[in-house]
């Protein structure tokens, strides 16, 4: 076998490179994921793109769900492609749900990257603003025109740019948002862009006083938000609110509940203990959250 052929997205070309690790190396791949081994090598991998979100074909990284238990795991290991085929036309198909779903997915990881407890780089952060509005214009003209090529390709590049690294040069991320959401979506099946979107407002929220200052220079330099006249929580949460109503605009949830999933106490204490590894880690760059603090965001977004 001379390489595998991952035709599709996130998903075909996350468990591609699953694949690749267990032919190049021995033992349970699972492992991998776990966190138990490091692989040491991974079959090459080239895709074909049929949907712009995860940009797994240009970063480093894999997700994969165990069906047993519905656990979701990541590995980040050397698995980039060695070639990637991307024709915006091979999206024109998609479902519009898919498409807005996608897209959130592309902003997340930019987002993710952009929160950061670091002070970051003035160029980083100028590339990580323009990346979110070129995401925000085109996911908002795929509404009205899903046909349209030029918005297509636009967002499937910054697809491919949110996630192979360059937008989290100088700084460290955050990554809360994709931790919650990976037990979201393993529990509960949704589609994963859906499921940050669900997520991203109330964890905003709960971490903005650990720096108001970062969440309103993207509210200025992203959403738009003047800041005349208001102090930095202020237009902070302005920002806020105007990424949940774009949000709404792309048909995209802003709550668990629009997810059409009720969570029960019970649930919520569940994502929790299983999001810090049965209460042995905490996750985020930006604040540190440990299993009390994703019990609360939980319950913020039900």
């Amino acid at each position: 076998m001379d390489f595998i052929l991952a035709v599709g997205g996130g998903s075909v070309i996350d468990s591609s490179k699953a694949i690749g690790y267990g032919v190049a190396n021995s033992g349970d791949v699972w492992d991998f994921y776990e966190g138990k081994r490091v692989p040491k090598s991974c079959l090459p991998i080239g895709s074909v793109l049929t949907l712009a979100a995860a940009g797994s074909e240009m970063s480093n990284a894999s997700v994969i769900t165990k069906d047993e238990g519905g656990v979701k795991r990541g590995c980040n290991s050397e698995s980039r492609c060695v070639f990637a085929l991307m024709n915006p036309e091979l999206t024109l198909t998609l479902p519009q749900y898919q498409t807005s779903s996608g897209c959130v997915d592309i902003l997340m990881h930019t987002l993710e990257r952009y929160f950061s407890a670091d002070k970051g780089m003035e160029l980083s952060d100028g590339i990580s603003e323009a990346l979110l509005r070129t995401v925000i214009k085109n996911a908002e003209i795929l509404i009205k025109d899903p046909n349209c090529y030029d918005a297509r390709a636009e967002i499937m590049w910054s697809g491919s740019l949110s996630h192979n690294g360059l937008t989290g040069c100088g700084a460290l991320g955050d990554w809360s948002c994709h931790e919650l959401e990976h037990e979201l979506s393993g529990m509960f099946d949704v589609a994963h862009g859906a499921g940050l979107a669900s997520l991203w407002g109330s964890w905003a929220r709960y971490v903005l006083d650990t720096n108001p200052s970062r969440f309103a220079m993207f509210a200025t330099n992203v959403m738009k938000i003047s800041s005349e006249g208001k102090d930095d929580k202020t237009v902070a949460i302005e920002g806020i609110e105007a990424m949940e109503d774009f949000f709404r605009i792309i048909e995209m949830p802003t709550s668990i509940k629009e997810l059409g999933v009720e969570l029960s106490d019970f649930q919520v204490k569940e994502l929790a203990y299983n999001c810090s590894f049965q209460d042995t880690r905490t996750i985020g760059g930006f604040k540190s959250l440990n299993r009390n603090d994703m019990e609360n965001i939980y319950t913020m977004a039900k």
